[in-house]
This record gives structure tokens, C-alpha cells and sequence, in this order.
């Protein structure tokens, strides 16, 4: 992209991710981390992420895994991350007080041309950016993981965002081949995450209950309602799902949409319900021991590297 360049603030998992997204279409990137270890490995790790990427046919992009290599450096000085960026994207493990130390020392940093987006799936923006100067050219940027083969981002904007700073967020991450979502103002949980632990409620009472086992659960998803969901959402698929449309299905299934609702019970408290998290653990480390979670991911990977190429054909 003309040699624009993105800084990304921690050489972790997301953070290589996020550097791999970025160099696909073409930009400079600077991983930042504390140590030059910590960034010796990482640029280690991406070179043959890269290579085994390209061999398997599944490197995005035009440019040959070398060429986007050439692209990424590292450094551990923020002053030089900053410099010139059109884009900072931080990756710091999810510790408030951490953030927010890292976002003062940004501040002070910060270019006005410069957009600092958090990937962050835990805290809203206005939690570690409301007394800084540069505030309005903050927010969250919130990747699925693994981003590289989940193209969706959430954009949540602080209160104080500017919506300039989430238009050309947006507009960055497009260019990558990503798909994002902007959120009109912030929530707790965002919007994949009140979604998803929706699902993940009301699994956990099935399952606690008995009425279904661990694996059943997952096969209403996996083979049942998440092969509408690979393609098309909840209430799209809801407008199919009726002669009239949608207003015609919540006129036909609403008041049975209510009942059904009302007897979903108290919210669970996963972490404290040790009986129920010791059956869950037992009967998922049944279908996938901890020692094949390793090829289990990457199984789910590839396979959906081909999912999404199957998604671009669909209109």
C-alpha cells in the first residue's frame, strides 16, 4: 500500500496475525515488543508461518511469502513505532492496568493522523482511553481468532470517538480482506461476545441439567444451526425461514419464541460450578484429549482456510 505504515504493539499470537493481515495487502509493518528476544522469535515464527502458508496454497494476498516478509521488522522503542503510522493496533495481554500505562505512554506519542485501535475482547475503549489528549483517535478493533481465516472485526468506538477515526478503520480493514462491524456505541461483551455467551448459557444449563450430552450440544451447532450461520445470520436466516419474511416469522413464532425464553433461568456462573465444569471438561477432553488440541486447531484451521474460499462465491 505505497509503503503506508502500521505499527502493531505486542509480538504475540494476535499480534503476528494482525502483522501477517497487514503485510498480505502490502503495508510496512513494526511489531513492537519489550525485549528484541521477544521480537527475534516472532519474526522467526512469521517467516515460516509465511512459508508453510504459501506451501499449503493458502497465503492471502498477491505478494509471495517472502515479499510480504520483507515487509515486517521489529523494534523496542514506541517513539520509533509511531513515527509516521497510519495505523497503531495494540495486542497486550487483556490486564487493565497494563493498557492503560501503555496508552499514556501513547499519548504522549501519538501523531494526529494516527488511528490506536485495541484488540482487545474484554474492556471498552472508554475504560483505558478518557483522560488521555488523544482520545477521539481511539478505539477497539476486536478480531475473531484466528483473524487470518475469520475475516469479522468489531469496531467499537469510545463515547469520545470520532467517527472519522471509525470510518478509516473500516476503510484499513477492507483493504485487508477483513469484514467489519461497527458498533454505534460501546457495550460490555460487544457484540460476539453477548452473542456467543448467549449459546454458551444456555448449552451449560442443557448440559448441567442433562438434558443433552456435551457432544449433541455441539452437533445442534456445528451440524445444525451453524450451517445457516456460515452463511447468513440469525435473522436473515429468519427472513428466509417464512412465506413473508421476517415480520411474517416473529408474527407466526414470536409468542413461542417468548415462552421458550422465559424458562431459560438464572445466568450460570461457569467458573463457580465446579460438579457441572468438571463434567463439561470430562466429556470434551472425551471427544478431544488435551494432548490432540494442538491438531485439532490446526485441523479447524485448514478447514477453514476452504470454508472460506467456499464463503467468496457466495453472493
Amino acid at each position: 500500500m505505497g509503503g503506508q505504515r502500521i505499527g502493531i504493539v505486542g509480538s504475540g499470537l494476535i499480534g503476528r496475525a494482525w502483522a501477517l493481515l497487514f503485510a498480505s495487502a502490502g503495508y510496512r509493518v513494526q511489531l513492537y515488543d519489550i525485549l528484541e528476544s521477544q521480537i527475534a522469535t516472532a519474526l522467526d515464527e512469521l517467516r515460516e508461518e509465511l512459508q508453510q502458508l504459501e506451501a499449503k496454497g493458502a497465503l492471502r494476498g498477491n505478494l509471495t511469502a517472502a515479499a510480504q516478509f520483507e515487509l515486517i521488522s521489529g523494534c523496542t522503542q514506541l517513539k520509533e513505532l509511531v513515527q509516521d503510522a497510519l495505523h497503531i493496533q495494540e495486542c497486550v495481554p487483556e490486564q487493565l492496568q497494563l493498557k492503560r500505562s501503555l496508552y499514556a505512554q501513547l499519548d504522549d506519542l501519538l501523531e494526529p493522523q494516527t488511528v490506536l485501535a485495541s484488540s482487545t475482547s474484554t474492556f471498552m475503549p472508554s475504560l483505558f482511553s478518557e483522560k488521555l489528549k488523544r482520545r477521539s483517535q481511539i478505539l477497539v478493533a476486536h478480531p475473531l481468532n484466528p483473524p487470518y481465516f475469520i475475516p469479522l472485526v468489531e469496531l467499537v468506538p469510545a463515547p469520545w470517538t470520532t467517527e472519522e477515526a471509525v470510518e478509516r478503520t473500516r476503510l484499513l480493514m477492507l483493504t485487508l480482506g477483513q469484514r467489519p462491524v461497527v458498533l454505534r456505541r460501546e457495550i460490555q461483551g460487544f457484540a460476539t461476545n453477548r452473542i456467543q455467551y448467549a449459546i454458551l448459557n444456555e448449552v451449560w444449563r442443557l448440559v448441567s441439567t442433562g438434558i443433552i450430552s456435551v457432544a449433541d450440544a455441539d452437533r445442534v451447532l456445528s451440524d445444525g444451526l451453524g450451517m445457516r450461520y456460515a452463511l447468513m445470520g440469525s435473522l436473515e436466516t429468519a427472513h428466509l425461514n417464512a412465506p413473508g419474511g421476517v415480520a411474517d416469522y416473529f408474527q407466526r413464532f414470536g409468542g413461542e419464541i417468548a415462552a421458550v425464553s422465559a424458562t431459560y433461568g438464572p445466568t450460570p456462573d461457569m467458573g463457580a460450578e465446579a460438579e457441572t465444569l468438571a463434567e463439561i471438561a470430562r466429556q470434551c477432553e472425551e471427544l478431544v484429549p488435551l494432548e490432540a488440541l494442538p491438531a485439532r486447531r490446526a485441523a479447524r484451521d485448514e478447514f477453514l482456510t476452504r470454508l472460506a474460499e467456499l464463503k467468496r462465491q457466495f453472493p
